[in-house]
This record gives structure tokens, C-alpha cells and sequence, in this order.
């Protein structure tokens, strides 16, 4: 297929991925905020766990779209898959972050896995997220005049 034709899925891609990066670094803020608060045994803002969750639940769509956007246009442009090490960081990150918000929603004081599980997933998400960024740049290198 002929690039110009893609050139709106790369839009709506690299919306997305910036938006995953903001998502990744507020829920960063937010986690650390809700942890500071139990640890310091204080009472966090009622709403706080609710935007927590709602980011964490916008990031997982968005990279789910980012997984369809990537199967798409490199199977429209390349007519196959595996082209790169982008694959491999993709899926790693996808589920990276598929684990990460299902053990978020199985955390409660009787499953103290579930909380080190999100936190150590998302500790890996960040290598992740910059290991996917780096070689998305080389693919997107690939699509430019």
C-alpha cells in the first residue's frame, strides 16, 4: 500500500504512544502519591484511587490501539509481521501492560502479591516503554521519504 494512504494511522499512532507516555507518568504520580499515603498511614483524597484507576484503564486501551495500528499498517505496508525488533518490544509492553492492570484490580489487603506484582510490572513497563520507543523511531524511519 502506498504510504499517503497510511499517513492518518501513523497520526492516530504517535498520538497515541505520546498519550501512553503522559498516561504511564501520571499514573506514576498517582501510584506514588496513593503509596506515600498508606505508608505514612494518612487519608488520601477520595478521589484519587478512582483516577488512578481511570488513566491506567486509558493507557490500556491506547496501547491495545497501538497493537492494532502497528498489526495494520505494517501488514499493509510489508504485507507480513516481524520486520523488526519493534514486534517483540511491542508485545513485551502490551504485556506488560495487561499484567499490570489486571493485578491492579485484584489488589486488597488479603493479596499482597497482587501489589508487588503492578509495582514490579510497571518498574519493567518503564524499560519497556523505552526499549518500544527506541525501536519504534527505527521503523518509523522506514516510512519517511
Amino acid at each position: 500500500m502506498d504510504l499517503p494512504t497510511f499517513l492518518w494511522l501513523w497520526k492516530i499512532a504517535a498520538w497515541s504512544m505520546g498519550l501512553s507516555l503522559l498516561a504511564y507518568l501520571l499514573l506514576a504520580v498517582t501510584g506514588i502519591w496513593i503509596f506515600r499515603t498508606r505508608r505514612l498511614q494518612q487519608e488520601r483524597p477520595s478521589w484519587l484511587r478512582s483516577l488512578h484507576y481511570l488513566i491506567g484503564s486509558c493507557m490500556v486501551s491506547l496501547v491495545l490501539l497501538l497493537l492494532l495500528i502497528g498489526i495494520i499498517g505494517t501488514l499493509g505496508h510489508f504485507g507480513s509481521l516481524g520486520h523488526s525488533p519493534h514486534l517483540i518490544a511491542g508485545l513485551i509492553v502490551v504485556v506488560l501492560v495487561l499484567l499490570s492492570g489486571g493485578s491492579a484490580l485484584l489488589i486488597n489487603a488479603g493479596r499482597s502479591w497482587a501489589r508487588r506484582l503492578h509495582i514490579s510490572a510497571n518498574i519493567a513497563l518503564f524499560c519497556g516503554f523505552i526499549w518500544v520507543s527506541l525501536t519504534g523511531w527505527s521503523v518509523v524511519q522506514k516510512y519517511l521519504p
